[in-house]
Protein backbone atom coordinates (compact mmCIF):
# COMPACT_ATOMS: atom_id res chain seq x y z
CA UNK A 1 0.00 0.00 0.00
CA UNK A 2 1.29 3.46 -0.87
CA UNK A 3 1.37 5.85 2.05
CA UNK A 4 0.77 9.57 1.70
CA UNK A 5 4.40 10.18 2.62
CA UNK A 6 5.64 7.91 -0.19
CA UNK A 7 3.30 9.62 -2.65
CA UNK A 8 4.57 13.03 -1.57
CA UNK A 9 8.18 11.92 -1.98
CA UNK A 10 7.45 10.52 -5.44
CA UNK A 11 5.76 13.76 -6.45
CA UNK A 12 8.66 15.85 -5.13
CA UNK A 13 11.17 13.64 -6.93
CA UNK A 14 9.26 13.97 -10.19
CA UNK A 15 9.10 17.73 -9.80
CA UNK A 16 12.82 18.04 -9.19
CA UNK A 17 13.84 15.52 -11.84
CA UNK A 18 15.37 13.30 -9.17
CA UNK A 19 15.27 9.54 -8.91
CA UNK A 20 12.80 7.99 -6.50
CA UNK A 21 15.52 6.34 -4.41
CA UNK A 22 16.16 8.55 -1.37
CA UNK A 23 19.82 7.50 -1.13
CA UNK A 24 20.80 8.41 -4.66
CA UNK A 25 21.97 11.78 -5.84
CA UNK A 26 19.90 14.04 -8.02
CA UNK A 27 20.25 13.42 -11.70
CA UNK A 28 20.05 16.23 -14.20
CA UNK A 29 16.83 16.27 -16.22
CA UNK A 30 17.23 15.00 -19.74
CA UNK A 31 17.89 17.84 -22.14
CA UNK A 32 15.40 17.30 -24.91
CA UNK A 33 13.00 19.33 -26.95
CA UNK A 34 10.33 21.19 -25.03
CA UNK A 35 6.61 21.03 -25.65
CA UNK A 36 6.73 24.20 -27.75
CA UNK A 37 9.49 22.77 -29.91
CA UNK A 38 7.50 19.60 -30.48
CA UNK A 39 4.44 21.61 -31.50
CA UNK A 40 6.54 23.77 -33.79
CA UNK A 41 7.98 20.67 -35.46
CA UNK A 42 4.52 19.13 -35.88
CA UNK A 43 3.22 22.31 -37.50
CA UNK A 44 6.26 22.45 -39.78
CA UNK A 45 5.67 18.84 -40.83
CA UNK A 46 2.02 19.56 -41.56
CA UNK A 47 2.90 22.60 -43.67
CA UNK A 48 5.61 20.65 -45.50
CA UNK A 49 3.19 17.78 -46.24
CA UNK A 50 0.57 20.24 -47.55
CA UNK A 51 3.08 21.95 -49.83
CA UNK A 52 4.28 18.57 -51.09
CA UNK A 53 0.69 17.59 -51.89
CA UNK A 54 0.14 20.85 -53.76
CA UNK A 55 3.34 20.30 -55.73
CA UNK A 56 2.28 16.76 -56.62
CA UNK A 57 -1.16 17.96 -57.73
CA UNK A 58 0.38 20.62 -59.97
CA UNK A 59 2.77 18.06 -61.44
CA UNK A 60 -0.14 15.69 -62.12
CA UNK A 61 -2.04 18.44 -63.93
CA UNK A 62 1.04 19.02 -66.09
CA UNK A 63 1.34 15.27 -66.73
CA UNK A 64 4.65 14.96 -64.86
CA UNK A 65 3.50 12.87 -61.88
CA UNK A 66 1.68 9.61 -61.32
CA UNK A 67 -1.76 9.61 -59.75
CA UNK A 68 -0.64 7.28 -56.96
CA UNK A 69 2.02 9.80 -55.92
CA UNK A 70 -0.62 12.52 -55.71
CA UNK A 71 -2.96 10.35 -53.66
CA UNK A 72 -0.14 9.37 -51.30
CA UNK A 73 0.92 13.01 -50.82
CA UNK A 74 -2.66 14.09 -50.14
CA UNK A 75 -3.12 11.25 -47.63
CA UNK A 76 0.07 12.25 -45.82
CA UNK A 77 -1.05 15.88 -45.68
CA UNK A 78 -4.46 14.86 -44.37
CA UNK A 79 -2.91 12.67 -41.66
CA UNK A 80 -0.59 15.49 -40.59
CA UNK A 81 -3.46 17.95 -40.41
CA UNK A 82 -5.61 15.55 -38.40
CA UNK A 83 -2.72 15.02 -35.96
CA UNK A 84 -2.25 18.76 -35.49
CA UNK A 85 -5.99 19.23 -34.96
CA UNK A 86 -6.09 16.41 -32.40
CA UNK A 87 -3.21 17.96 -30.45
CA UNK A 88 -4.90 21.36 -30.63
CA UNK A 89 -8.12 19.90 -29.27
CA UNK A 90 -6.28 18.23 -26.39
CA UNK A 91 -4.46 21.46 -25.51
CA UNK A 92 -7.74 23.38 -25.51
CA UNK A 93 -9.39 20.72 -23.34
CA UNK A 94 -6.48 20.81 -20.90
CA UNK A 95 -6.65 24.61 -20.72
CA UNK A 96 -10.38 24.54 -20.09
CA UNK A 97 -9.93 21.92 -17.37
CA UNK A 98 -7.27 24.04 -15.69
CA UNK A 99 -9.54 27.09 -15.83
CA UNK A 100 -12.34 25.10 -14.12
CA UNK A 101 -10.09 24.13 -11.19
CA UNK A 102 -10.89 25.84 -7.91
CA UNK A 103 -8.18 28.05 -6.49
Amino acid sequence: MITPLAAAKAYAAAQKGMSLDAGSEASAPAAGPGFGDILKAAMGDAVHASRNAETQMAAQVQGKAELIDVVTAISAAEASLETVMAVRDQVINAYQEIMRMPI
